[in-house]
């Protein structure tokens, strides 16, 4: 057993407390005490004066896609040969030797989601992985945990400079309706009778992921900066009756009440960034405050490479100068990430059962001063600032 004792223990389960243990055990939060509990046995950790939190959940990247460094030869974010590509998995171009899972660390991150960019309308398929490890199928926390989509300027420019479909915002969302169709054709036939005859039927891989939106198993996540963007993915989720995580949502200030009344999350951000491009003019550090106020459940990305990993805590710090409470913004990067990517069971929080991934650092994590000095994923301290 381990116990880290003596810091301000920031739980993220409703207490905060000033000077408090952390127990571990084979990987999982035994306990979380008041005062100081060693218990016999135990190897112990002081980390008085410190401040002690989950570790940070990134909701939203393209890490270990998009490498660090390399330009072309590491990065593989877009397929930008076919608008529908469903069958891709991100989890077949992370590259766990990437710097930026080091940046991770160093910035108190212990768990991404990394996925295809927005090319395409429907780009494949996302993962959450622990942010340490050198095999990627030992860092998976979810796969898939979403598939990718996007509406907007970028499958437009991607597609219309070069005189194909899509050009417009129409042919977009005609696009994404018709994969989604096809998707219940194809789920029609492999349940009846003709999917028992090998010969009158043939599995297709890209409907076989269209499936797993189209059974609720997993959510379609739709890049969607500008609100009738945002509104446009609603229509089509509302269409087909499958649930929604908005991506980016920059506009979502301006649609809050509708993304309430649905239950619809989103992953806001980046917020560290310029308006890149028009459908990113809306930018505004209050979106996060009002969507809370409606009561909208969200959480903050970095979109790294856009905004490099290890300032997910500075993101989530500049959402309070735009008016959110500072345990929203920290719910945001923690607990509330964890919920949308219905990981709460198991991330998000110090409660006892959940992994022992935590941070320990020297200070508040949005005091712009703050470093981490050391992280733990799975109980095993995998990065050290000293």
């Amino acid at each position: 057993m381990l116990a880290v004792a003596g810091g301000m223990i920031i739980t993220m389960a409703g207490r905060v407390i000033d000077r408090g243990t952390l127990l571990v055990d084979n990987g999982k939060i035994y306990g979380v005490e008041n005062g100081i509990v060693i218990p016999r046995g135990a190897e112990s950790v002081d980390v008085s004066g410190k401040v002690v939190m989950p570790g940070m959940i990134d909701a939203h990247s393209h890490l270990g896609i998009v490498e660090e460094i390399y330009r072309e030869e590491g990065d593989d974010c877009n397929e930008s040969t076919d608008p529908v590509t469903p069958h891709l998995r991100a989890i077949d171009a992370i590259n766990p030797a990437d710097l930026g899972f080091r940046d991770a660390l160093a910035g108190g991150v212990t768990t991404v989601v990394t996925g295809p960019g927005s090319a395409n309308i429907i780009g494949g398929e996302m993962a959450a992985v622990k942010t340490h490890g050198t095999v990627i199928d030992d860092m998976i926390v979810r796969f898939p945990v979403g598939l990718k989509a996007a509406l907007g300027e970028n499958p437009k420019r991607s597609y219309g400079r070069e005189k194909k479909t899509p050009a417009t915002r129409m042919a977009s969302a005609a696009i994404l309706r018709e994969a989604l169709v096809r998707g219940q054709e194809y789920m029609k036939k492999s349940s009846s009778g003709i999917a028992k005859n090998a010969a009158a039927f043939e599995k297709d891989l890209k409907l076989e992921a269209l499936a797993g939106v189209l059974k609720r198993e997993i959510p379609l996540r739709v890049h969607a900066h500008r609100a009738d963007d945002i509104m446009t993915a609603v229509r089509i989720a509302r269409e087909f009756q499958v649930d929604l995580v908005v991506e980016h949502c920059t506009e979502g200030h301006i649609v809050a009440r509708k993304l309430a009344e649905l239950r619809i999350p989103a992953v806001v951000g980046p917020v560290i960034t310029n308006r890149a491009k028009v459908e990113m003019q809306g930018l505004t550090l209050q979106t996060a405050r009002v969507l809370s106020e409606a009561g909208v459940l969200f959480a903050i990305m970095t979109d790294h490479p856009v905004v490099p990993i290890q300032y997910l805590a500075v993101s989530a710090a500049m959402t309070v100068k735009g008016g959110l409470t500072v345990d929203a913004a920290l719910r945001a990067v923690t607990i509330d990430a964890a919920k949308i990517l219905k990981l709460d069971h198991r991330l998000g929080s110090l409660e006892p059962a959940k992994d022992a991934d935590f941070v320990v650092m020297d200070r508040h994590p949005f005091d712009f001063l703050c470093r981490v000095e050391q992280v733990f994923i799975d109980g095993v301290k995998v990065y050290s600032l000293i």
